[in-house]
Order: structure tokens, then sequence, then C-alpha cells
């Protein structure tokens, strides 16, 4: 049974909590047995292909679906028992934005505000405080047709933000934006987080969570099956890679004799990229030993560099397949503006 919500006692350390989550659509079950914990003051990624589970996840915790198994808590509230408490702590942005291209950025604050019971003057407030810090205070006027799809998404955020929530569900935020777009989103998470509000986040961009998460919970089936830092889940699949790309495609073999015996490892060769690699560990010295000993054999190099795994690379050794492959989640998709917003 979850523990009651006493004002005198200490927050709990984790802002959401899940254990055993189940749930099915008929015959397709969507979470089987989904475990997560995300701390409080952070952004924790939930990171996986389509039809996963995660927008799934997002919808029991925001009180949109119910569950069918286990136990949920936002900020120490139990999800299932006491769904209007949960809502009052919340926030929540779906895949699309929920705000009237009619009006303007101004008045689509003003009006959330009103919807959320706050009274003229203190919505008007609140709408303030918020253009200033999404920094759409020179648009505050402008119908939201006008608006860029980064402009869109930041008052979307805004008005997700009306409340202060402590907890704020973003469901693939910077769907179909351009990366200007999704730079503004991404700042503007960042200062959320900064002002205390918890944010777990879905997405199938490796980018993304790799810049905003503290952690990511990769998922897979309706589980829960990598949960750690970027930098970790990265080292799961080894540290430096060097990597050479040869001008000719006959080069290849003389090339990985050349990294296997300056690496001592075996290294891995795509012919049709032209590529060499192999882990090292002495970055620098295994580099300049590399090139010395390709000039030696007259192997010309297109290119030749170091870099670290990254999680498209983690995404696919632990799963098998990249982030965007998948036939889309399951369950109900509708969107409307309910779905967009806990209230």
């Amino acid at each position: 049974m979850s523990p009651s919500v006493n004002p005198s006692m200490s927050p709990p350390p984790h802002a959401v909590l899940t254990e055993g989550l189940q749930k099915r659509y008929g015959a397709k079950r969507a979470l089987d047995g989904f475990d997560l914990t995300v701390p409080r003051g952070s952004v924790h990624g939930l990171l996986g292909p389509n039809g996963a589970g995660k927008t799934t996840v997002v919808r029991i915790l925001s009180t949109l679906v119910r569950l069918d198994g286990g136990r949920a808590e936002v900020a120490g509230i139990d999800v299932a028992s006491r769904p209007r408490e949960v809502r009052r702590r919340i926030g929540l942005t779906g895949q699309y934005a929920a705000v009237d291209e009619i009006t303007t950025a101004r008045q689509n604050l003003v009006m959330f505000g009103r919807l959320f019971h706050l009274g003229r003057k203190a919505a008007e407030r609140r709408a303030a405080a918020l253009l200033e810090q999404f920094a759409l205070t020179d648009a505050a006027d402008k119908g939201v047709k006008e608006f860029s799809g980064g402009m869109r998404r930041r008052l979307d955020l805004a008005t997700s933000m009306i409340l202060a929530p402590q907890v704020l569900f973003l469901d693939e935020p910077t769907t179909g934006l351009d990366p200007r777009g999704r730079n503004e989103v991404w700042e503007a998470v960042r200062s959320l987080v900064a002002g205390g509000t918890t944010v777990l986040l879905t997405t199938q961009y490796l980018d993304e969570a790799d810049k905003l998460a503290d952690r990511i919970a990769v998922v897979e089936r309706g589980r829960t099956i990598a949960d750690d830092t970027p930098a970790a889940l990265k080292q799961q699949i080894g540290g430096d890679r060097i990597e050479v790309v040869v001008q000719e495609t006959a080069d290849i073999p003389a090339a990985i004799r050349v990294v296997a015996r300056v690496t001592g490892t075996e290294p891995d060769g795509d012919p049709e990229a032209r590529r060499v690699a192999a882990p090292v560990t002495d970055r620098v010295a295994a580099l300049t030993e590399v090139v010395r000993t390709l000039q030696d054999e007259k192997i010309q190099v297109e290119d030749i560099g170091l870099r670290r795994p990254t999680l498209d690379e983690v995404f696919l050794r632990i799963t098998g397949r990249r982030a965007e492959d998948g036939t889309g989640d399951t369950g109900p998709v509708g969107r409307n503006r309910e779905e967009g917003r806990a209230a």
C-alpha cells in the first residue's frame, strides 16, 4: 500500500515510482511488469521504439488511463487510488501542441489559468511570468498561428506550467520540429528543471535523450531493460574507438591488419563504407601509431579519428533494433486537448 501524504514528513526521494506496471489493450500487452524510479529534480528519459509502451506509461502516470496491475506513484501519491491529488501536482504535454491558434499567446495562458481555477488577476500575472520564463514576451500579443513550431512548443510547455507542477510529463515533445525548434524546446526544459521541476521525457531521438536526460530507461515490449546514465549506458558497449576510412576498398584488409596490430583487438571492417574500427585504451598513442603505420605501408586514408559510442549504438546493442523502428504504441491514439493536458 502506498504511504499516506503527511505535510510534516519529508517528501520521498523519487518523483515517480512504478513497480510491476501492467496494461493490456484487448489481447495486446502494452506494459508487462514495467519498473521505473525517477529521482526528484531530474530529467529521466524513456527511450524505445514505437510500440514499446512509452506513451502508455505516461498516460497511466498522468491518470488518463487506468493501470491493470502493479503500482504507480507520482509525487508520493498513489495514481490508482488518488488520481485527483496526482493531477494537482503534474503537467502534461503530448505529442501535438494543444494551444488555440486563433488567440494570442497571452490569451492562451490566461485562458488556461482560468481553466485551472485562477482568478482573472492571478491568471494574468501567471501568464506574464510564463511569457518571460519561456522567452515569449515579445510575441505575447501575436496570434499563435504566426508562431514557428518551436515557439508553439514553448507556449505549449508554458500552459503545462500554469500551476508550477512538481512533475512534468513530456511525450515526444519535439516531434516534427526543425533543429532550431528542438533547441528552443531543450532550453525551455532545462530552465524548468533548474527551477525544481522533475521531467519524465519520452523520445525516439537519441541525441535528445543524450542532451537532456540525467538517466535513461530503455523500454522494450512493455518492460524496462536498462536504466542508467547516458555515459554508463555507452560504457556498456566499450569506450573509445579508432576509426579509419580508406580511399580504396581494396585497402581494407591491410588497414585491418594495421589496426589489429596496434590495438591488439580484432577490428570491425565495413567494405561498403570503407571503414575499419576497433576499441582503444590509450587513445592518443594508438591514433599516432596507426597514422604512422598506415603511412609507412602507403595506405591512402580518407579519414581517421577517435570517437565515443553513441546512444544509437547502445540501443541497437541492447534491443537489436534502432529506436525509430516499430509499429506504433499500443492502445488508443486519439489526440485532443484533453489528452494533451492534465487538469
